[in-house]
């Protein structure tokens, strides 16, 4: 008699945020499962498995992922390497949004195009 057993995945861990305290956490994830921050209890966002989080101090750096995240746009990698380009400052954001309003592209997309 042979039995079989099931071998368990190993389960991917990605990055939630929480941008009042400015903290990273990288933890399993799971869609059903709403994640609040151990330090003030507000939700925590998914941010993706390829986030590098600014220093904490780095408050310019927390606006600029605060921008992204609430755009919808995260840091997930593809079948090809990382989540593509990303601004990095303030300054390449306000770019963006900048060039979105002149062009009437969605900022969504605008931000996530590599400056021209």
């Amino acid at each position: 008699m042979s039995t079989t057993t099931a071998r368990h995945q190993p389960v991917g861990k990605t990055h939630y945020v929480c941008l009042t305290c400015r903290v990273s956490y990288k933890q399993a994830y799971d869609r059903a499962r709403q994640r609040s921050c151990p330090r003030c209890a507000g939700a925590l966002l998914h941010a993706g498995s390829a986030f590098a989080a600014p220093p904490r101090r780095d408050r310019a750096g927390w606006r600029t992922v605060s921008v992204l995240l609430n755009a919808g746009l995260g840091y997930h990698k593809s079948c090809c390497g990382g989540p593509g380009y990303r601004p990095r400052s303030l300054r390449e954001v306000r770019q963006s949004i900048r060039y979105a309003r002149r062009t009437g592209e969605p900022v969504a997309r605008a931000l996530v195009r590599a400056p021209l």
